[in-house]
Protein backbone atom coordinates (compact mmCIF):
# COMPACT_ATOMS: atom_id res chain seq x y z
CA UNK A 1 0.00 0.00 0.00
CA UNK A 2 1.44 3.36 -0.92
CA UNK A 3 0.96 6.66 0.88
CA UNK A 4 -1.62 7.84 -1.68
CA UNK A 5 -4.00 5.09 -0.57
CA UNK A 6 -3.79 5.99 3.13
CA UNK A 7 -5.96 8.42 5.01
CA UNK A 8 -4.48 10.44 7.88
CA UNK A 9 -6.83 11.83 10.47
CA UNK A 10 -6.32 13.41 13.89
CA UNK A 11 -9.00 12.34 16.33
CA UNK A 12 -9.68 12.81 20.03
CA UNK A 13 -10.33 9.95 22.42
CA UNK A 14 -10.90 10.67 26.11
CA UNK A 15 -9.27 14.08 25.80
CA UNK A 16 -6.14 12.86 24.01
CA UNK A 17 -5.25 13.58 20.39
CA UNK A 18 -4.21 10.68 18.14
CA UNK A 19 -3.24 10.57 14.49
CA UNK A 20 -4.72 7.55 12.74
CA UNK A 21 -3.28 6.44 9.40
CA UNK A 22 -4.93 3.71 7.36
CA UNK A 23 -7.00 2.69 4.38
CA UNK A 24 -10.33 3.18 6.15
CA UNK A 25 -12.41 6.19 5.20
CA UNK A 26 -12.28 9.28 7.41
CA UNK A 27 -15.95 8.75 8.33
CA UNK A 28 -15.23 5.19 9.45
CA UNK A 29 -12.22 6.31 11.50
CA UNK A 30 -14.35 9.00 13.16
CA UNK A 31 -17.11 6.47 13.89
CA UNK A 32 -14.72 3.96 15.49
CA UNK A 33 -12.93 6.69 17.44
CA UNK A 34 -16.23 8.06 18.67
CA UNK A 35 -17.30 4.61 19.80
CA UNK A 36 -14.09 4.10 21.81
CA UNK A 37 -14.38 7.60 23.30
CA UNK A 38 -18.00 6.95 24.30
CA UNK A 39 -17.12 3.61 25.92
CA UNK A 40 -14.23 5.16 27.85
CA UNK A 41 -16.46 7.97 29.11
CA UNK A 42 -19.14 5.47 30.22
CA UNK A 43 -16.57 3.49 32.21
CA UNK A 44 -15.02 6.67 33.68
CA UNK A 45 -18.44 7.94 34.74
CA UNK A 46 -19.22 4.76 36.69
CA UNK A 47 -15.66 4.36 38.06
CA UNK A 48 -14.53 7.88 38.92
CA UNK A 49 -11.45 6.79 40.87
CA UNK A 50 -9.78 4.99 37.97
CA UNK A 51 -6.89 6.54 36.07
CA UNK A 52 -6.97 6.76 32.28
CA UNK A 53 -4.79 3.66 31.81
CA UNK A 54 -7.19 1.49 33.79
CA UNK A 55 -10.15 3.03 31.98
CA UNK A 56 -8.49 2.21 28.64
CA UNK A 57 -7.83 -1.40 29.68
CA UNK A 58 -11.38 -1.90 30.95
CA UNK A 59 -12.68 -0.38 27.73
CA UNK A 60 -10.54 -2.78 25.68
CA UNK A 61 -11.82 -5.74 27.73
CA UNK A 62 -15.43 -4.63 27.26
CA UNK A 63 -15.03 -4.13 23.51
CA UNK A 64 -13.25 -7.51 23.20
CA UNK A 65 -16.15 -9.12 25.07
CA UNK A 66 -18.63 -7.52 22.66
CA UNK A 67 -16.56 -8.74 19.72
CA UNK A 68 -16.31 -12.34 20.93
CA UNK A 69 -20.03 -12.53 21.78
CA UNK A 70 -20.93 -11.22 18.32
CA UNK A 71 -18.42 -13.57 16.68
CA UNK A 72 -19.93 -16.52 18.53
CA UNK A 73 -23.43 -15.52 17.39
CA UNK A 74 -22.16 -15.10 13.83
CA UNK A 75 -20.48 -18.52 13.86
CA UNK A 76 -23.66 -20.12 15.22
CA UNK A 77 -25.72 -18.48 12.46
CA UNK A 78 -23.27 -19.69 9.80
CA UNK A 79 -23.52 -23.21 11.18
CA UNK A 80 -27.33 -23.06 11.06
CA UNK A 81 -27.20 -21.90 7.44
CA UNK A 82 -24.73 -24.64 6.53
CA UNK A 83 -26.85 -27.30 8.25
CA UNK A 84 -29.89 -26.22 6.20
CA UNK A 85 -28.07 -26.63 2.89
Amino acid sequence: MNEAQKNRLTISIFGQQYTIVGKASPNYIRMISGYVDEKMREIAKSNQRLDSTKIAVLTAVNIADEYFRLKQEYDELLKLIEDEE
